[in-house]
């Protein structure tokens, strides 16, 4: 049985959607986050895609697969991405990474201020 580590909880305002995932990124629930995801993309066709990782606990290898399979899901329509608001676990490994040179990532500090 595959379980579900995580959920997506998006929103649309105008003509941005932002999708927050709520819980842990792992392989285990890999597939069913990047379905999620893609569906909410591809049923708003937004002109910015803003993937909230504000609320995930835990994040392996294959959160950074599903982060950037959604950009290119972006990309393929025309929208912008960006990811919004990483916990600092999660924002090490979004650095460790390198992201932050293919994609735009607004970090927040306690006070609710963009670093």
């Amino acid at each position: 049985m595959i379980r579900k580590n995580a959920r997506v909880i998006s929103e649309i305002k105008g003509d941005t959607l932002r999708a927050a995932v709520v819980g842990e990124i792992d392989h285990h629930g890999a597939a069913a986050l990047r379905e999620d995801l893609d569906d909410a993309i591809i049923a708003a066709r937004p002109k910015v895609v803003e993937l909230d990782l504000s609320t995930v606990d835990f994040m392996d290898s294959s959160g950074l697969g599903i982060i950037m399979g959604r950009k290119a899901t972006a990309d393929r329509l025309g929208a912008a991405f960006k990811l919004i608001n990483p916990t600092k676990r999660v924002a090490r490994i979004i650095e460790l990474a390198g992201l932050g040179k293919v994609m735009t990532v607004e970090y927040k500090n306690n006070e609710g201020e963009n670093k």
